[in-house]
């Protein structure tokens, strides 16, 4: 099976958040980055010979939470404050963001690995439905800048006993050599 991967950066974002459970460390403060994403796809070619289409997010006929996914991208990071569900100062920041001060996003947790694995499963499930399973999203990678990034990427299940005969058969079937 043809599998071809191609990468793409998302970047000029303006975020800020906190880690409210890294007690004893600066990193429970509010603090910014400017932040990017880089995207893995991987896939078999579409009829122009691209795994994924890299101004496709911008013309993607599907959503993420409703919305295209260049402007979900433009809404979760860009001069957002992000908050994780659990944080014990979430209703003062709903209150800043009632105010007007923030614009506030709420996700499952914060830091620079929740992030990479929260853009892997939004972008993945929405990449899978957008080219009806032809193409994946294999990993992301969070940077907050040139120092610090962090990585999430597919979890590669081994083979059972089952789909690896099948696959050998299928190899030894479509193989000029003889086994």
């Amino acid at each position: 099976m043809e599998k071809y991967q191609s990468t793409k950066i998302f970047d000029g974002y303006s975020t800020v958040f906190r880690q409210w459970k890294a007690k004893d460390t600066h990193c429970q403060f509010l603090h910014g980055y400017g932040v990017s994403l880089k995207v893995w796809f991987e896939g078999k070619l579409d009829e122009k010979n691209w795994v994924w289409d890299f101004g496709g997010m911008k013309r993607a006929k599907g959503t993420i939470d409703g919305m295209n996914p260049k402007a979900w991208l433009d809404y979760m990071l860009d001069h957002t404050t992000i908050i994780a569900e659990d944080d014990p100062y979430l209703e003062q920041f709903k209150q800043m963001w009632n105010d007007g001060i923030i614009q506030l996003r709420i996700i499952p947790a914060t830091g620079a690995e929740r992030f990479a694995e929260y853009f892997y499963n939004k972008l993945n499930n929405f990449i899978k439905e957008e080219t009806n399973g032809r193409v994946k999203v294999v990993q992301v990678e969070f940077r907050e800048h040139e120092k610090n990034t962090a990585f999430y990427k597919e979890d590669v299940k081994p083979l059972s006993k089952k789909d690896m005969e099948n696959y050998l058969n299928e190899y030894r079937s479509n193989s000029k050599y003889e086994f």
